[in-house]
Parts: C-alpha cells; structure tokens; sequence
C-alpha cells in the first residue's frame, strides 16, 4: 500500500482526524488568500483562485470560510507568502517532498531541517528528490459517481491522462496545468468532486520494513504539524500485513 495514503488511515484512525481536519481547513484558507493575492480575486480570472476554491469545496471547506479568505486578499492585511518547496529523505531512503507557504524562509526552513533531523532524515537541496516524482492533479471521486466504465469514459472526453476505480472510489489523473479545465468538464458529467489536489505523484517507491515505515510516519506528522507546510509527499511502500500492526498500535 502507497506509503502516505497508509499513514493517513493510520493517523485518522488513532483519533487525530478532527484536529488535522481543522488544520487542513486554515491550510486551506491559506491558499485561497495567496491565490487572490497574487491575481484578480474573480475565480473566473484567476486560474489558480479558482483551483484554490475547487479543493476547498471539495474537501467541504465552509462558504463563509471562503469568502472571508478572499476578503482578507482583497483588504491587503495579509502578510506576504512565498512558495517554497523542500525535499530531503526519511529513513530507508524514503524521498520525501513538502511543500509551504512562508511568510518567514529562515523560520520554515530551520523548523523542516529539524523534523528531518530528529526523525533520522537529511533534508536535501531543491530537486534532490522530484526527479522521483511527477507532478499532476489528481481528482477523486466516490464510488456513487457512476461505474468504473462511465468514470473513465468522462476522464477521457475532458482531456484527463487516467482514471482507475477500485473499492474505495475512482481517482482521475491529468497534467498539473490542465487540472482546472478536466475538473470543470468532470463536474458536468459526473457532478463536484470528492476531493481534488494537484500532487507529487512518485514514479519510483522503496519498500520499507516496520521500524522504518513508523519512523517515516512520524516525521510526516511532523512536517504536517507545521503551520506552514501545505502538504507532504513521500514515496514508500508498506506491505499490509506491516500496515495492520501500526493500525493496531
């Protein structure tokens, strides 16, 4: 099983959904502010606002939230964010990327090379580790949305790259730079996503034993805890019988 997916069930299931369901909303917040910052605050002009707004619907970030984000972008007592993207390696050889908003480079970066370092990881220079990764926008949808078939028929007619289905849903991948328009054309077929990110997908994983695979888990939690990293990608596999010993830690 892909090794941040695992960690989330993991995470959820230990009782820290409702905390990281808050966290993910200001995260969230965040982006939306940024985006309208840094063009017209009309989605309908802004590509990036307008994706900043789909992810947030989807992940049922409330109206008002939204609406009061773009406010603060539009009234400028908003502090200056930059983007900024880290990458180092977890134990086993893991590569890890995390991606932030700063508002302070020396704050956020000393505060990711610690979490690296206190949980037996190296935080790399930038590109140590996307070359290992493709980034693309993924679109999930839940299993009510239509059959495997209908599904994949609708990725392809609005220009997405796959779809694939299995128990638990349907995700549809596309280019980064297409996602906005797939998802639009998506949402006229088969109505609003269940969520949608644009994500560093890994082209290449590294199996992990138990000790390393806990280990990689925690430094993720880590560097999600951090106020200013907006999300967290890493390229390990667990097997599922590894999986079923920490759900049941």
């Amino acid at each position: 099983m892909a090794g941040h997916s695992a960690y989330k069930n993991i995470m959820h299931k230990k009782g820290r959904k409702d905390a990281a369901r808050a966290k993910m909303f200001a995260k969230l917040a965040r982006e939306i502010t940024v985006a309208a910052k840094s063009g017209m605050p009309d989605p309908d002009k802004n590509p990036r606002l307008r994706l900043a707004i789909q992810a947030a619907r989807a992940e049922n970030l409330p109206k008002d939230n939204i609406e009061r984000a773009i406010k603060k972008a539009i009234g400028g007592d908003t502090e200056s964010y930059e983007a900024i993207r880290y990458e180092g390696y977890a134990p086993g050889g893991v590569a890890v990327i995390a991606e932030a908003l700063t508002d302070n480079r020396n704050r956020t970066g000393g505060a990711v090379r610690a979490v690296f370092t206190k949980h037996g990881g190296n935080l790399g220079s930038t590109g140590s580790v996307a070359h290992m990764f493709t980034h693309v926008g993924e679109i999930a949808y839940r299993q009510a949305a239509g059959s495997a078939d209908v599904v994949l028929e609708a990725a392809i007619e609005a220009g997405a790259d796959d779809a694939t289905s299995d128990a638990s849903g349907h995700i549809v991948t596309c280019a980064f730079d297409s996602l906005g328009t797939v998802v639009a054309a998506l949402e006229a077929k088969l109505g609003e996503a269940d969520s949608i990110k644009a994500v560093w997908k890994p082209t290449l994983t590294t199996s992990v034993d138990e000790a390393n695979a806990e280990a990689i888990m925690k430094l993720i939690a880590g560097l999600e805890d951090d106020d200013d990293v907006q999300n967290v990608y890493a390229n390990f596999e667990v097997s599922e019988d590894i999986l079923k010993k920490l759900t049941a830690a």
